[in-house]
């Protein structure tokens, strides 16, 4: 297994994403190959390459946060996201991950991993785990802001191969999101994708309400994308406001912190946190991309490693190719 990682990516890179790719060497048997600037990564990395099964693959370029995702992929071929992704088409690496423009890696995806055959619109797939006992996966997290009913029929899809064969439920429960659990609820979109999907012979439970997210109703949670990145981002912001207290009085944060843990509200300092997942998966192009938060530290790409590793070990974009995606709402997987 071997598992390219954008070292030019992110807030904190390199510094940040050398040292997760160096816990995540120690803790997998994979093999980590840091892309970026040759020279800073062996001065980060160099003590370690012959002991972990570390390697570096030059890149001249970033792509910025702030620049045009299209504009940019095309005009920096020496980037450490678009010779990332070339990588993964031409089968040097299992999986790619990236804490840097999200836009710019699901663009450098689209265009030259390409589509599995059937995927009308890949999607980004987020964990949550507002249910200490019963995680879900949430899609589409933020790659398609405007969708089709068709669209979401497909999500589902994604979704269910998604956690069938990396959660290991062998028919996980679709939710549809919505403004009410009655099949009535919801705008157009909501109404026609809830026709779609319950004419499949997927496990579908009907809408669920924003509410549920903490109830572990579903397994597998489906949105268009402008309202997935909502979630995921109110969720983030809760975790910044109320778990992790930005506080000038460092003692009083921490104290904080240790006085949920002993009211048994624990968990929700890890179910809030991104960093305990990594990153989303995109589902639908022919490679595995793991797309990390642009904050993302050390923790969050080691986790993010791991969860490209496990995306790698099933195969997960095979077993996706081998569904017959159509918009009819007949699965055929």
């Amino acid at each position: 297994m071997r598992i390219a990682v954008d070292a030019s990516g992110g807030e904190f890179a390199p510094n940040e994403i050398v040292k997760g790719a160096i816990k995540a060497a120690h803790e997998y048997d994979v093999e980590i190959a840091l892309v970026g600037k040759k020279s800073l990564l062996h001065l980060l990395a160099g003590k370690h390459l012959k002991k972990l099964n570390l390697s570096i693959i030059g890149a001249s370029q970033n792509i910025d946060f702030h620049e045009h995702p299209m504009e940019a992929i095309r005009k920096k071929l020496r980037s450490s996201i678009v010779i990332g992704i070339n990588l993964l088409k031409e089968g040097k690496v299992d999986a790619f991950v990236s804490a840097g423009n999200t836009g710019a890696v699901l663009c450098a995806a689209f265009f030259s991993l390409g589509k599995i055959n059937g995927v009308e619109r890949p999607a980004l797939a987020s964990i949550i785990s507002l249910n200490r006992y019963s995680p879900a996966l949430l899609l589409d997290a933020g790659a398609n802001a405007d969708c089709r009913p068709s669209h979401l029929l497909q999500f589902a899809q994604l979704g269910n191969v998604y956690v069938k064969y990396t959660f290991g439920v062998e028919s996980p429960r679709i939710g549809l999101l919505s403004n009410g659990t009655e099949d009535t609820k919801g705008n157009r979109l909501i109404q026609e994708s809830h026709q779609l999907i319950k004419n499949s012979d997927l496990n579908f439970i009907g809408n669920i309400e924003g509410t549920d997210l903490t109830k572990g109703t579903a397994d597998v949670i489906v949105t268009d994308g402008f309202t997935g990145n909502i979630v995921i981002k109110t969720v983030e912001g809760l975790g910044d406001s109320f778990i992790k207290v930005r506080s000038p009085d460092h003692t009083r944060s921490l104290r904080g912190r240790a006085l949920m843990a002993d009211v048994g509200l624990g968990f929700l300092v890890k179910s809030m946190d991104y960093s305990e997942f990594g990153g989303a998966c995109l589902l639908g192009v022919k490679g595995n991309v793991i797309v990390s938060h642009g904050r993302s530290r050390a923790k969050a790409i080691k986790n993010a490693i791991g969860l490209a590793n496990r995306a790698s070990e099933v195969n997960l974009s095979q077993l996706i190719s081998e569904v017959k995606f159509n918009s009819e709402g007949k699965n055929g997987q």
